[in-house]
């Protein structure tokens, strides 16, 4: 294999175009990076270039697999791509498989020009002052619901149902197209009945714990329905402009109590958060109906009973199924019209239009369509532009 030298975690290269890797049938030339956030894997947008043959070469990421050192990471990689090459849905990113550089796994999967749910909804935010609109929140939140559908009732080589819980829906584990196509991304932290999974090691909390459903944080055996609560808290972040469990009015200890040292002194998580897994995992036994209301204050009647639905602390009392919750997003679609790719569309564009571009800043931002940060934006002034 023909590598040019690295040295961390991801891939270092000098400039667009430069050779990343070949692997046994593929060459990776890099082209940028499109995310490098501490939170979550790497990725790297590069070009696929057949060895041999005359196949057309086409445009992929790199996704690094952060995994525990030794052999049980090279064991979860395997696991996460044999699982993730069995995921075929129109809503669900499509892996390509695994490749390996200097001993580190990157899954290959496929590129969607456009930007993460997260930079949709900061955008909108911070350029026209409103959260998503309702119909677009909705276009969205039913387009993975019907993935966490399929994923939940994909059978195995057996005929048995592998029962998929992504166990990580988030902002930005949801990508959206400029052509206003709805891709779920990221099931690096997925659990399955596939046979010869790897077990997760006792205490260690394999989920996005900013989603995470009441019973993830107990510990409780994972279930689909704990997607779709993590879902409906993407859903009511979109509606309401607010991440749910830091609304700035709720009331909260303003001490580390007893019940969260404990929890912080049991439990670690494999993905990194911006509070204590013992404080998150706190405030999301605390959430409750009346604050899905307070935060849903203007929302439409139908659309907040769905979110008082798919909130229910109780996964019995819940959505059972993701079919069932899109189905009643679909519903309150139907009602102020159709509001399909098209629409999803221009709403995208228009949010996204005035969004600098790389080029135009002098910046490397970590995608297209990000909101820049302040010493960002201070950078710039230093610069002339182009």
């Amino acid at each position: 294999m023909n590598t040019p030298p690295s040295s961390d975690s991801t891939l270092r290269v000098p400039s667009p175009g430069s050779l990343l890797f070949e692997g046994p049938e593929y060459r990776y030339e890099f082209l940028r990076r499109l995310l490098n956030h501490v939170d979550y894997s790497p990725l790297v947008l590069a070009r696929r270039k057949p060895l041999t043959g005359s196949g057309p070469a086409r445009t992929v990421l790199l996704r690094h697999v952060v995994m525990p050192p030794r052999s049980e990471r090279r064991q979860r990689a395997l696991e996460e791509a044999r699982l993730a090459v069995h995921l075929r849905h129109p809503h669900i990113a499509r892996v390509h498989g695994l490749e390996e550089h200097q001993g580190r796994p990157f899954l290959v999967t496929e590129f969607m020009p456009g930007c993460f749910l997260d930079t949709a909804e900061s955008t909108s935010l911070e350029r026209l002052g409103h959260p998503l609109s309702p119909a677009f929140a909705c276009y969205i939140a039913a387009a993975v619901a019907d993935a966490l559908h399929y994923a939940w009732s994909l059978e195995g080589e057996d005929g048995q149902s592998l029962h998929v819980v992504h166990r990580a829906v988030s902002p930005m584990a949801i990508r959206l197209s400029r052509k206003g196509q709805v891709k779920l991304t990221d099931f690096g932290v997925a659990w399955s009945r596939m046979t010869g999974r790897v077990h997760t090691a006792p205490r260690v909390l394999r989920a996005d714990v900013a989603y995470a459903a009441p019973e993830v944080v107990r510990f409780q055996p994972p279930d689909g329905r704990a997607d779709l609560y993590s879902l409906g808290m993407v859903l009511l972040e979109m509606l309401s402009g607010q991440y749910p469990l830091d609304p700035p009015d709720v009331a909260l200890p303003p001490d580390e109590s007893l019940e969260v040292a404990r929890y912080n002194a049991h439990v670690r998580t494999e993905r990194t958060s911006w509070a204590s897994v013992g404080a998150l995992a706190d405030r999301i036994l605390r959430f409750g109906p009346e604050d899905v209301e307070r935060m849903a204050q203007g929302v439409p009647g139908q659309l907040k009973r769905i979110l008082h639905k798919a909130l229910r602390a109780r996964p019995e009392d819940r959505y059972q199924t993701g079919a069932e919750l899109r189905d009643d997003l679909r519903a309150y679609l139907r009602l102020d019209g159709p509001f399909g790719p098209s629409e999803a569309a221009t709403e995208l564009a228009s949010i996204l239009r005035k969004n600098p571009s790389p080029d135009e800043t002098l910046a490397f931002p970590s995608e297209k369509g990000v909101v820049p940060t302040p010493e960002e934006m201070a950078g710039w002034k230093k610069k002339p532009l182009h």
